[in-house]
């Protein structure tokens, strides 16, 4: 996939076994009052990847733009299957440089899918919304703040469609994109549950790629770090990692500090950060349409 960069070495090279200091929420503030009046410094802008290409005829997705708080984005979209019947649907964030999008439609080997297609195969609705300051996009690339609203509108847009069934969205992501929807989950509690997979407790386990800001003030990461918001999250929020090679490390810095029952976290044996995506998107595409979301520990022994 276009721009999709793993973002485990240098998780691996940065640190994260260590503590993390207090911050806000610690006191009870929630991610939304900790952004209220906050207005980001962006120090750099990433690289430029060109308009989001057209999906291919029956590839099953459309290119379509969506209305953002910083004018029209790019995403792709589930074709509407004409059958009069309204569906589940997810919103899924890509890892690596996800304010771009890239080729979603092309099959991946089951090792490394990390268009999270299982989904698509269930005939549930998929929207992979780019972001500010990607791909032609207007705005600036933030890495973890403002990108949040975004992904928010974006549900918007996918909620208005005619064959979506509004009050069954759900929204996940993998690596970044893991991270990023951990902080749309702590924003809103519109989605039916949220799945990150692989992500990291603190922006800065990332070693200052992903963020645009500067990455030695503390504030700008605070606000894009998982780890303090935890406390906020209303809807069902499941955390995954596959056991070898991957970002456990950090993601267990906020297992041991959590005391939410609706965040849950899973290390997942026999797997590491890219093989885990296709059995456990399988998985949670075969509850979404049965009605019931339920993940235990039994959900992903075996996968």
């Amino acid at each position: 996939m276009k721009q999709t960069v793993s973002a485990v070495v240098v998780l691996l090279l940065s640190g994260c076994g260590a503590s993390l200091p207090p911050g806000p929420a610690d006191s009870g503030q929630t991610l939304t009052e900790a952004r209220q009046g906050f207005t980001t410094r962006l120090v750099s802008s990433g690289e430029n990847f060109g308009p989001a290409d057209v999906p291919p005829e029956g590839s099953g997705f459309e290119l379509i733009h969506y209305k953002s708080p910083v004018g029209q984005l790019a995403a792709y979209v589930s074709s509407d299957p004409g059958d009069g019947a309204t569906h589940p649907a997810i919103v899924w964030i890509t890892g690596g440089d996800n304010n771009s999008i890239g080729d979603v439609w092309t099959p991946n080997e089951r090792d490394n899918d990390q268009a999270a297609s299982p989904f698509q195969r269930a005939g549930i609705v998929m929207m992979y919304p780019s972001q500010r300051g990607g791909n032609d996009n207007p705005g600036q690339r933030e890495g973890f703040l403002g990108e949040a609203d975004d992904i928010l509108a974006a549900t918007d847009h996918l909620a208005s469609l005619p064959y979506v069934d509004p009050d069954r969205i759900y929204l996940g992501g993998h690596s970044t994109g893991g991270t990023m929807v951990m902080l749309v989950g702590a924003l809103s509690d519109r989605y039916r549950a949220v799945f990150a997979l692989g992500p990291v407790a603190s922006a800065g386990h990332y070693g200052g790629d992903y963020i645009y800001c500067d990455p030695n003030n503390e504030k700008e990461i605070l606000l894009r770090s998982p780890y303090y918001w935890l406390q906020g999250v209303k809807s069902p929020m499941y955390v995954f990692e596959g056991a070898s090679r991957g970002n456990w490390d950090s993601i267990e810095l906020m297992a041991e500090k959590n005391s939410n029952p609706q965040v849950q976290f899973f290390k997942v044996s026999g797997h590491d950060h890219f093989s885990l995506i296709a059995p456990l998107t399988e998985k949670l595409a075969a509850q979404i349409v049965q009605g019931q979301v339920d993940v235990t520990q039994q959900t992903v022994q075996g996968l």
